[in-house]
């Protein structure tokens, strides 16, 4: 296995992209996979670590990275920018999903001379599924995507804590895990508010037609399984698997124990997937 990290300066906001990238050979080339964490993670968190590591073993070139208003910054695994996780908003991350695009084609990036840019896929994890097929909406150089436990809109957010982040200009979401409260702006809002048809997935969705995996556990309590299913009815060129008994992070947690059965199977099916479109 390589593995080597890289770093994207946006030269602006002070937005700094870290990532690492993976491969199990640096002999011919290899299809690209780029791994979207999602709201509160990171890609050191749990199972991101291990699920790049066993997708390059699968033979695919893996991008995982944190999104640049994510909050984690030099030290991968604490949210130390919480300023910036504020600040944070979808079209961020597209942008940040550009600049990582330009970098694979550019051939800026490490194992570039491994990586085949003509096959290139991305997975989406919660948030950042929205992320990933916002971005393949608009990226046709995105040959196919899978979604984890992915929301099927970007405006994710309960009623209550809408209203109270229109009114205050800034709400207050708590991490369980590391006892935060983690501040999220309005400015979350306005950006959904100034592009309503960009960010209707499901509409865009019935014209999408490049092949879509929705990988979803069914006692999933962040992002209830419907979600799945209105994201596969919107689409005709979709499959859904659904893994009954899997939560939100497929038993997974952080730090990491171990691949559960759950991760396995949506791992296996992941690969499979891209195995088939790539072949």
């Amino acid at each position: 296995m390589e593995h080597r990290s890289f770093l994207i300066d946006l030269k602006k906001e002070d937005r700094v992209i870290r990532g690492d990238i993976r491969v199990q050979s640096t002999e011919g080339l290899h299809p690209i996979l780029i791994l979207c964490h999602g709201f509160k993670g990171f890609k050191d968190w749990g199972l991101f670590p291990y699920a790049a590591e066993t997708l390059a073993k699968a033979g695919f070139a893996v991008i995982s990275f944190n999104f640049s208003m994510n909050g984690v910054g030099e030290d991968p695994s604490t949210f130390g920018e919480l300023e910036k996780f504020a600040q944070n908003t979808f079209s961020h991350e597209q942008e940040d999903l550009a600049h990582v695009m330009k970098g694979i084609l550019l051939g800026k990036l490490p194992f570039s001379a491994n990586m085949n840019t003509n096959q290139i896929g991305i997975i989406g994890h919660s948030r950042g599924g929205a992320s990933s097929l916002l971005f393949a909406l608009d990226e046709p150089r995105i040959q196919a995507v899978a979604l984890w436990n992915s929301v099927a809109h970007p405006d994710f957010l309960s009623p209550a804590f809408k209203q109270e982040l229109r009114e205050k200009g800034r709400a207050y979401i708590p991490n369980a895990r590391t006892k935060q409260q983690m501040p999220i702006n309005a400015t979350l809002l306005e950006d959904l508010d100034a592009n309503p048809e960009h960010y209707d997935i499901l509409t865009r969705l019935t014209q999408y037609d490049r092949p879509l995996l929705i990988i979803h556990g069914e006692n999933d309590t962040s992002v209830p399984i419907d979600a799945a299913h209105h994201l596969n009815e919107a689409s005709s060129h979709s499959t859904l698997h659904a893994i009954p008994g899997a939560d939100h992070t497929f038993g997974a947690v952080h730090p990491f124990q171990g691949e559960t059965f759950y991760l396995r199977e949506a791992l296996e099916s992941t690969i499979d997937f891209f195995r088939k479109i790539f072949s």
